[in-house]
């Protein structure tokens, strides 16, 4: 697909008009169900459906509208008064397991299962399951204070048991969760049923991230196959009923230790997102996550929220010259790029481009310019420089070899073009637009970027070769190791697949994690970020915002809501308890 840098608000309007046209007529039975019940008011526990996903053929959407729109107004008979709301926040919330074993939900979103401890607003940890904990000073036990009094959704107590089986079973089958990392945990106690003792086999100062990213599940209930649909926990909510690539019913827990919530059914649902869009506008969906297209649009009833990110876009930039190299088990790869690798032409797209240019043109001006990650992390680096530095730019490159002999526009170091391509992955219009945004201002360094948008799985076999568009964000700083040292190139999928290489970087990285000490793991992490961001690896550009059009009647209590990681529209509903609709 193609997106344009640009669009005419005329032909949005029109093409939008004819999108809310197509998807009423398609969805017609199903969107009468859900005015039966009407968005906050009246509704059934089977939840009122709508679209699904566009790559469905027509015909089979048509008839499976038909069919739910049948069912659906059949329940609606049976409606009780209950609350409730229809969402829209990506479809990734769908693409995998919910088990909180395999990894769900690991940026810490304690909706169903919940954690030990969650991130606040400052982006500090604080208590949820657990009610304080200490560190000995040596760094290598972590000890842990429960919270008494709590129950599973399905009536059984939460204990300290319950905290040892959920950390054992992720150990056991750690292949299965590639977010929470429990490779330095030597064992996992409990010391009554309100106490428990983690010793780590070595210092490794990230591991309050690790706790925060994962969530408890019932020793006594877990299953590893309903679980993927069906998790038990003891959140402010629970899952009613999971129709795969279309809805996620969620209802309280009247169990839940932390009051009862004030909307009584969320329903979460998957379409795409120009669909949802027109959903929206309709009137059929109370939250609906959008792209920078939509910011400046309006909806009857709807007020756009922009929150607070640390999702950081960047474009990796090769460090190394074009050849063939082998991983640790002997595979042998294609990497490198022979124009990225010029440190010059790194340091002069740095200094050069002109970020708020590009976030205007790419994304009507939203998001902040980035040279880093964001400031909002106590690891985080911020260090600061200024862009738009145009005429020291061109000197970097001239001084480098790269000039414009023939007259072109394009500069070359004998008979090599400063070109190169650039992927903007997985259909993303978003990144697509800031790609192609990039490359225009970068012609005015007398750079090529070449912008094509392609799968994820294209980018993965060219992600050591051929710069791509990223999204970063999380809490915790083990992204500086997977995207900085040196020992990661060629070992994992997304691992600095630059291959920047600096002996002092991955000292300052080792440093950081075995600092007994947070002050000093924070110290360290930005030392790295120092050493590595002084040879541009990664072009950073944008902080972005995560925006949502929200139903008047409904506060999403923006007080309370965390900085979002990276996560697709997911991150919102962080503070899902604390909604209230009026």
């Amino acid at each position: 697909m193609d997106f344009s840098l640009s669009y005419n608000p005329i032909d949005i309007k029109n093409w939008r008009t004819e999108m809310k046209s197509k998807s009423i007529s398609l969805v017609l039975g199903i969107i009468f169900a859900f005015s039966m019940a009407g968005c906050g008011q009246s509704a059934t526990t089977e939840s009122k459906e709508v679209q699904t996903s566009e790559t469905q053929n027509a015909q089979t959407k048509q008839k499976g509208s038909q069919e739910q729109a049948e069912t659906t107004a059949e329940n609606a008979e049976a409606a009780d008064d209950a609350e409730s709301i229809n969402v829209y926040i990506g479809g990734s919330i769908f693409d995998s397991s919910m088990d909180p074993v395999k990894g769900f939900m690991s940026y810490g979103y304690p909706f169903v299962n919940e954690a030990l401890i969650q991130a606040d607003t400052n982006s500090e940890y604080v208590a949820d399951l657990a009610t304080d904990w200490e560190v000995s000073e040596d760094a290598l036990t972590y000890t842990f204070n429960l919270r008494e009094g709590v129950t599973f959704s399905d009536g059984t107590p939460f204990t300290a048991e319950d905290v040892v089986f959920t950390y054992e079973e992720v150990q056991k089958n750690q292949a299965n969760n590639e977010n929470v990392d429990l490779t330095k945990l030597k064992s996992v106690e409990a010391d009554g049923d309100y106490k428990v003792i983690f010793t780590l086999n070595e210092c490794y100062s990230p591991f309050l991230d690790t706790v925060a990213m994962l969530q408890i599940v019932p020793s006594d209930s877990y299953n590893s196959e309903t679980f993927d649909t069906a998790p038990i926990g003891t959140g402010a909510y629970k899952v009613a009923q999971y129709d795969t690539n279309q809805q996620i019913i969620l209802q309280i827990n009247d169990s839940y230790w932390g009051g009862t919530p004030d909307i009584e059914q969320v329903n979460i649902i998957s379409m795409d997102q120009d669909t949802a869009y027109s959903n929206a506008v309709s009137g059929q969906l109370d939250v609906v996550m959008v792209g920078s297209t939509y910011i400046n649009e309006t909806i009857d009833s709807m007020t756009l929220h922009k929150l607070e990110t640390m999702d950081v876009r960047n474009v990796s930039l090769p460090t190394l010259t074009e050849q063939v190299m082998k991983d640790s088990q002997g595979n042998e790869y294609n990497v490198g790029n022979n124009v990225t690798s010029d440190i010059a032409v790194r340091k002069a797209l740095s200094i050069g481009i002109n970020r708020q240019e590009i976030i205007d043109n790419a994304f009507n001006g939203e998001g902040k310019p980035a040279v880093n990650f964001t400031d909002n992390l106590p690891w985080a680096s911020t260090d600061d420089y200024e862009d738009n530095q145009v005429d020291e730019a061109k000197k970097i490159l001239e001084d480098a070899g790269w000039t414009d002999a023939d007259g072109d526009g394009i500069r070359e170091k004998g008979d090599l073009k400063c070109s190169f391509d650039l992927i903007a992955p997985g259909n993303d219009e978003d990144r697509y637009k800031l790609a192609t945004a990039l490359a225009e201002n970068a012609k005015n360094l007398g750079i090529e970027i070449n912008v094509r948008n392609e799968s994820w799985d294209v980018a993965v076999v060219e992600e050591n070769t051929t710069p791509i568009v990223w999204g970063w964000g999380q809490f915790s700083p083990t992204v500086i190791y997977s995207t900085y040292d040196s020992e990661m190139f060629l070992e994992a999928q997304y691992a600095n697949v630059t291959g920047y290489t600096n002996a002092d970087c991955d000292a300052a990285i080792e440093k950081a994690f075995a600092a007994s000490n947070q002050a000093d793991a924070n110290a360290a992490w930005k030392e790295a970020q120092a050493i590595g961001d002084s040879e541009y690896p990664y072009l950073y550009l944008v902080n972005i915002e995560h925006s949502y059009f929200v139903k008047d009647n409904l506060d999403i209590s923006e007080a309370t809501q965390i900085p979002h990681p990276h996560g697709h529209g997911s991150p919102i509903i962080c503070n899902l308890k604390d909604w209230v609709l009026n």
